[in-house]
């Protein structure tokens, strides 16, 4: 019997995906390391890069030890470190703390479709590294003042139970809506403030794109995000609800890209994959049923939105093939 079994076809699968992710955000993380003008945040970003750094050599030998074509991932072909400063005022952080949120559940999903022990440790090895992170990123935004927690709520003295089906209704304009529960508020507030951050992150890539199509793409994408937050604040403010703001996240003047349109496309394409499945949840633990309409109403946006960008990486050649698995010749 062999010391390790061989990769399975999802070990592969989520190795390749987990791959895609990590050389992105190093070598976004290049840049913003470069660019850092403030001690405290720089260190968050080094402190990442070099706890994340290792695990792409590390999946690279894991490939290499099966056989298997080692991906291409991202390369320093797809950073510029040395393009001006295209955000300002925090965003650097607002961006990590967002890819960590999406590492978490990534890792979650990933470490569930393991059964090698050394993929499981470093599934648990990644989860720990951005725990932490996450935690250093939210705590550094609300020191700063570029961060604004969930609303407070009256905090509940006895525990009820639900009366009346009404309590699911919401589509009735003859009738008063019940205010938002917390768990609702919470994944509506969730979605608003993921938006924000992601339509600046969006709306700089537009500003420096290089080819036409993918600059249209950004902008398309830009307006989507100010309707998701649009439609999110409006269902957040019928409950009195106040709805996220930041002082953070600018985009400068600058019109030279620091990153190549391939990687901002799959990065976009990680955004929509994550809202996506955010809304789902947001969707399963929503009980007003009018909340249930416009959360899927918004999934098939997104939905829409990133099928239209996966096809512009097609058309340019940016998009890297997953591992395939067995082909078999099929006769007439």
């Amino acid at each position: 019997m062999p010391d390790k079994a061989k990769l399975s076809s999802s070990e592969i699968g989520v190795l390749w995906m987990t791959f895609q992710q990590k050389t992105m955000i190093l070598r976004m993380l290049e840049y913003f390391i470069e660019h850092a003008d403030d001690e405290q945040s720089k260190k968050i970003m080094v402190d990442c890069y070099e706890q994340v750094s290792p695990y792409e050599q590390k999946i690279k030998d894991l490939f290499t030890q099966e056989g298997a074509a080692v991906p291409v991932g991202f390369t320093e072909d797809d950073v510029h470190p040395g393009a001006p400063k295209l955000y300002d005022n925090g965003f650097d952080i607002m961006f990590l703390r967002l890819i960590k949120e999406i590492s978490m559940g990534m890792h979650t999903l990933n470490l569930n479709m393991t059964y090698r022990q050394d993929v499981m440790q470093m599934y648990k090895e990644l989860t720990a590294i951005t725990q932490v992170t996450y935690e250093k990123c939210t705590t550094y935004l609300i020191q700063k003042g570029l961060l604004t927690r969930s609303p407070y709520t009256q905090i509940p003295k006895s525990v009820e139970f639900v009366q009346d089906v009404s309590y699911l209704s919401g589509f009735n304009p003859f009738k008063e809506k019940r205010p938002l529960n917390t768990v609702e508020a919470a994944h509506l507030y969730h979605t608003a403030e993921s938006n924000v951050a992601g339509m600046t992150m969006i709306l700089g890539f537009s500003q420096v794109a290089n080819t036409k199509d993918t600059k249209r793409y950004f902008e398309e994408g830009v307006g989507i995000s100010k309707q998701i937050i649009k439609t999110v604040s409006n269902i957040l403010l019928e409950s009195n609800i106040h709805v996220p703001q930041t002082a953070g996240g600018n985009v400068t003047s600058s019109a030279s890209s620091p990153f190549s349109d391939k990687i901002m496309m799959y990065c976009v394409s990680l955004f929509c994959s994550f809202a996506i499945g955010g809304s789902s949840l947001g969707t399963a633990f929503s009980q007003r049923n009018d909340l249930v309409k416009d959360i899927t109403k918004t999934m098939q946006d997104i939905f829409a939105y990133a099928h239209k960008g996966a096809k512009i990486m097609i058309n340019h050649g940016w998009m890297e093939e997953p591992p395939q698995t067995m082909k078999t010749d099929q006769k007439n």
